[in-house]
């Protein structure tokens, strides 16, 4: 074993198995401590009974127990990560500071702080690669730009991921490189940190190979079990990116192309931070928005009177999860129908999505709007009608979430479907300056 100390630090990793950055802080022969800390600036934002803080619990709980099987433990905090990893660093007098890094503007800048403290102390911070498959400039055009529209980014992913090795990190051949304790920490509770627990029915971190196997012909039908539902253990880290990409390569493209959409709209985030709070395309800043927030309660609670619109803001409301046709027929019907700026509804989604995740959620709406990068035209609206009768076509998701659908007491539709197509059609070609 070797004589420095060293921390690592998981964040959106919350697995010991395939883990970089925790693998390269064992490979180096230090002694490893791992941490985790709940990030008071993030909680501070957060309903007190968010079921992903309790989720996120749960499965600290869970790695902590494997560490303590190995004969050492994972170290948890409450607080500024900023304030905090310093003060761990220093107390345990660790020459370096390992994690994987986080391409959300937030985490950007957190990290460039605690880098300036560390450095300041003569300690490392050495961030890894874990969450996507590809960063930074790793996939670009030949000019060395970011892509800004997905299909040739894809095709570029393709490529290297087909010319390179399979990568996988085998942190538990390792594992005697882990700091030994004897005396082992309680975790801190839920309450400690102002927050009760709140039950949601988690999806399993497997999915069956038959599911990917159909991914492509199953997964726009809400009523069907045709998507891997594996949302939020890629967010939190809970299985391998590269574990789920190597074990998928040859089953569906479809799947894998839903997976590279992920690593896509994270490096968009990552290049063009603005898009995190505006339009990727600026010019769309200029869309004069309603501001009608009675519109805007019917559609957070599903009585819009457009069924497969309020069948999902439903399921949304009851289980934290919407299938994603869904969500792209509800963001279009707020977007377009009740032209809504979409930074309510990525702010809706946020409050309410076990899988949430800034990147991808606000390429999606953007992608809604009109927006983003690879936009559909403005001109491209969903008709929920048709989206129905197309995906629903038996009524048996809408019949699901919406008991009283076909009777009296479900409303009418709030509005036209004509009326708000042209509405909109309008708003938006006086906005983008088109007539």
């Amino acid at each position: 074993m070797g004589s420095e100390t060293s921390l690592f630090w998981h964040r959106r990793d919350l697995r010991i198995e395939d883990n970089c950055g925790l693998y390269k802080s064992l490979k180096n022969g230090d002694q490893v401590i791992p941490v985790f800390i709940f990030d008071e600036n993030i909680l501070s934002k957060l309903d007190k009974e968010d079921a992903r803080i309790s989720f996120i619990h749960d499965e600290i709980q869970r790695v902590k127990k494997q560490y303590q099987h190995y004969g050492s433990d994972l170290l948890v905090y409450s607080g500024d990560p900023i304030k905090l990893i310093p003060e761990i660093a220093k107390e345990f007098a660790c020459t370096r500071v390992y994690t994987n890094r986080d391409y959300e503007p937030y985490a950007l800048e957190r990290d460039k702080k605690i880098f300036e403290i560390l450095n300041d102390q003569n300690i490392n911070f050495i961030g890894s690669k874990d969450h996507v498959i590809f960063e930074k400039s790793e996939v670009v055009k030949n000019d060395g730009t970011p892509y800004l529209v997905f299909t040739p980014y894809s095709k570029k992913w393709k490529m290297l991921f087909s010319d390179q090795p399979k990568q996988e990190y085998n942190t538990l051949g390792l594992i005697k490189n882990l700091i030994q304790v004897k005396k082992k920490q309680n975790l801190i509770e839920l309450k400690n940190m102002g927050f009760e627990y709140a039950p949601k029915t988690i999806p399993q971190k497997e999915v069956e190979k038959n599911i990917i196997k159909s991914y492509q012909n199953s997964r726009d039908f809400p009523s069907r079990n045709g998507t891997s539902r594996l949302g939020i253990h890629l967010r939190f880290g809970t299985i391998s990116i590269r574990e789920l990409v190597n074990n998928s390569e040859n089953l569906s493209e479809t799947f894998i192309n839903e997976l590279i959409w992920r690593d896509f709209y994270q490096m968009i985030i990552f290049h063009f931070p603005h898009s995190s709070e505006n339009s990727f395309r600026k010019e769309y800043d200029l869309i004069e928005w309603e501001k009608n927030m009675d519109h805007f309660q019917l559609w957070c609670s599903g009585k819009t009177g457009y069924p497969i619109v309020d069948a999902g803001m439903r399921e949304l409301n009851h289980t934290g999860y919407m299938h994603n046709r869904v969500r792209m027929i509800v963001a279009s019907f707020l977007t377009k129908h009740l032209l809504i700026d979409w930074r309510l509804g990525e702010a809706y989604f946020a409050s309410k999505l076990l899988d949430y995740e800034l990147a991808s959620n606000i390429g999606g709406w953007q992608w809604a709007a009109g927006s983003g990068c690879d936009a559909a035209p403005y001109f491209r609206i969903f008709n929920p009608t048709t989206q129905q009768q197309k995906f629903d076509s038996e009524f048996k998701y809408i019949k699901k979430w919406i008991p009283e659908f076909d009777t009296t007491n479900y409303p009418e539709p709030i509005i036209d479907h004509k009326f708000a197509r042209e509405r909109a059609l309008n708003r938006f070609k006086i906005g983008l300056k088109k007539i």
